[in-house]
């Protein structure tokens, strides 16, 4: 059997390519060792049923591995304790992890990451506090690649598609100012610095309305001098923008 299990913008298993219905329980521990990996019975226990008492959490566990391992045979490996998914399960998150780390280390930037990215949504809908916690942690890994993507981009001399990362990374984190800074940057390159002027000051904007804050001073740059200069851009770059701009760093 081939399974697959999907994780971002739903919780969907497959089976030889066909969805498989699973009960509620088993939904939570099959994506909790997908997302926490292989860990001990008692573990796991504590982590689905924090609120009951250990022995019936234990219980609980106990019944719910034996649903998987007889209605889904093959998912999970043969160890008792550990427990782990079989490692020939594919999973979605896991996926873009490894995606995520080339993108963000500078080894391979895949066709429609940037896309695929934006869009990694993990389990909504789901509230436990785990989930909320391994969903943060997504966030923070599809944010630092698109980050990194954008600065590609910007090296390669590719300021639309800069931009574009660096939206999708602001989408994802409206008052992140890191990724507004590459925004601003990629809009430099392009010569649009009304574009940038504007993405300044809807960040101002938010940033005070919602935080009562103002963007720091590196951030913060005047209106006129030499973009290409203050951005630190190679010559042939700079000379693109000889004309007043807004200028940002990253």
């Amino acid at each position: 059997m081939e399974w697959e299990l999907r994780l971002l913008g739903c919780w969907q298993l497959l089976c030889n390519g066909q969805a498989t219905a699973v009960g509620a329980r088993q939904q939570r521990l099959i994506a909790a060792l997908a997302l926490v990996g292989q860990r001990s019975r008692s573990y796991l226990a504590g982590l689905l049923w924090p609120e009951s008492p250990e022995r019936q959490a234990s219980g609980s566990l106990r019944a719910t591995l034996f649903k998987v391992r007889h209605q889904l045979p093959g998912l999970l490996d043969d160890g008792i304790d550990p427990v782990s998914l079989s490692t020939e399960v594919a999973v979605d998150v896991q996926a873009l992890r490894r995606s995520a780390e080339a993108a963000r280390t500078g080894t391979g930037i895949g066709a429609g990451i940037a896309e695929k990215l934006f869009s990694a949504e993990l389990l909504p809908g789901w509230y436990d506090d785990w989930v909320v916690f391994q969903q943060e942690r997504l966030r923070e890994v599809r944010i630092s690649a698109l980050e990194a993507i954008a600065r590609h981009h910007l090296g390669t001399d590719d300021p639309a598609a800069a931009v574009a990362a660096a939206m999708h990374a602001a989408a994802i984190e409206p008052l992140r100012e890191s990724a507004h800074a590459l925004m601003i940057r990629g809009q430099i390159h392009a010569g649009n610095a009304a574009g940038a002027h504007r993405t300044l000051e809807d960040f101002r904007r938010r940033l005070r309305d919602e935080m009562g804050l103002e963007p720091s001073r590196r951030l913060e740059a005047a209106i006129g001098g030499n973009a290409g200069d203050e951005l630190g851009l190679p010559g042939p770059l700079a000379a693109k923008n000889r004309t007043p701009v807004l200028a940002a760093q990253s």
